[in-house]
């Protein structure tokens, strides 16, 4: 799996603004600058995580971006899906869309699996998790195995 720059950046994004006081909101500018994300690039992630009701923008003065629901209640999943879709997908399509011949049907069960493990660490773990510095022990365990780190 590759993780786009528009899904980290999201998600660096969102870790910026549960790190600062929640009442106010912060300017994408101050987001880009903190977490050096190209503006116009940030500007469009913000309009897909409004799309997902997962930030809303305030505009003004003292205007900017912020939450739409708690920060624990918004997982990495929930972020992946919103910038950059499904979190596993076959030339496009959803792994149970996928048409295979019978010689090769095994491998939309490979993809779902797939699908299926993302799932297990992704929707555990929230924006505020992230912004805390703290996982869930059952992700910080998976980092623990020293072949975790290995590029293999």
């Amino acid at each position: 799996m590759r993780v786009s720059a528009k899904s980290d950046y999201a998600l660096r994004a969102l870790v910026e603004i549960a790190t600062r006081d929640a009442s106010s909101p912060v300017s994408a500018e101050a987001l880009g600058k903190a977490q050096d994300i190209p503006h116009g690039f940030l500007q469009a992630i913000l309009a897909d995580l409004r799309k997902a009701d997962i930030v809303v923008s305030q505009r003004g003065q003292s205007g900017g971006w912020r939450f739409a629901r708690q920060p624990s209640s918004v997982s990495v999943a929930d972020v992946i899906r919103a910038v950059d879709g499904p979190l596993v997908s076959v030339y496009g399509l959803r792994p149970e869309a996928v048409d295979y011949d019978e010689s090769t049907q095994v491998l939309q069960h490979v993809w779902i699996a797939a699908r299926r493990a993302l799932r297990e660490v992704f929707e555990q773990v929230t924006i505020q998790q992230l912004a805390d510095g703290e996982l869930p022990s059952s992700i910080s365990a998976l980092t623990a195995d020293e072949d975790a780190w290995q590029p293999h």
